[in-house]
């Protein structure tokens, strides 16, 4: 695996430490950060490949953290940590714009899998499944779709989405016409099977609406198939 850049934003220590030593073996390079505001200053200075997250953080918390992320930095991939076992603080986390989530006490075993899973995505390596090539160009209308560059643009401006609402167009758009669940598209997108939190998915796709669609009342690329879930125009 070639070198990353990793950002762990956590004030405990030992948890800091624990992550920086297996990171290490994986040939991940690792700056640390034991406050939210540390963390967003660390993230807004440097380039990383993935930034792990505390949301309980001194100063100023994990979500506001990530929040201000994504709004000068849409691609960076982010895992949340917390102790926390609420579904409301999963729902949060990952519809602040999250890619992952673990909570605490967690497997470096389960750890590792997932930053691999993340590592894998962003290099290109894993497309989703029935999904277009790392190559393909899907262009529907004024709507273009280049999965090499991870470009959306809309009558040729460039529409900035987040990991996950670039991943949840290019699987639809590969598939018009197929319709599909939203525990399928947890599945396929987050890589994990979020049994409980559906409705994250919703969030996600309202989001990729108001970006899109000229009327969100009235989509034109992204449907939705009642009773099931959502679908790509095939008519387009």
């Amino acid at each position: 695996m070639a070198s990353k850049q990793i950002l762990i934003v956590e004030d405990d220590s030992d948890i800091v430490e624990l992550l920086t030593i297996h990171l290490r073996d994986l040939g991940c390079e690792v700056t640390a950060a034991s406050s939210g505001h540390l963390g967003l200053n660390a993230a807004k200075s440097s380039a990383f490949d993935l930034i792990i997250l505390d949301i309980m953080l001194p100063g100023l918390n994990g979500m506001e953290v990530c929040r201000k992320i994504r709004q000068a930095d849409r691609q960076t991939p982010i895992m949340m940590l917390t102790a926390r076992s609420e579904e409301i603080d999963k729902v949060m986390g990952l519809e602040t714009g999250a890619d992952d989530y673990l909570t605490k006490p967690f497997s470096i075993r389960e750890f590792i899998a997932r930053v691999k899973v993340i590592f894998r995505r962003s290099e290109g390596h894993h497309s989703p499944e029935g999904g277009p090539s790392a190559s393909s160009i899907m262009t529907y209308g004024d709507l273009k779709i280049d999965a090499d560059k991870r470009k959306v643009t809309l009558n040729n401006v460039r529409i900035e989405l987040s990991p996950k609402e670039f991943d949840l167009i290019t699987l639809l758009a590969s598939n018009p016409g197929k319709s599909y669940s939203r525990k399928n598209l947890l599945n396929l997108i987050w890589g994990y099977d979020f049994e409980g939190y559906e409705h994250t998915v919703n969030s996600h796709i309202n989001r990729l609406r108001s970006k899109i669609e000229g009327d969100v009342s009235n989509p034109k690329f992204i449907l939705t198939t009642w009773g099931v879930g959502y679908r790509f125009n095939e008519d387009l």
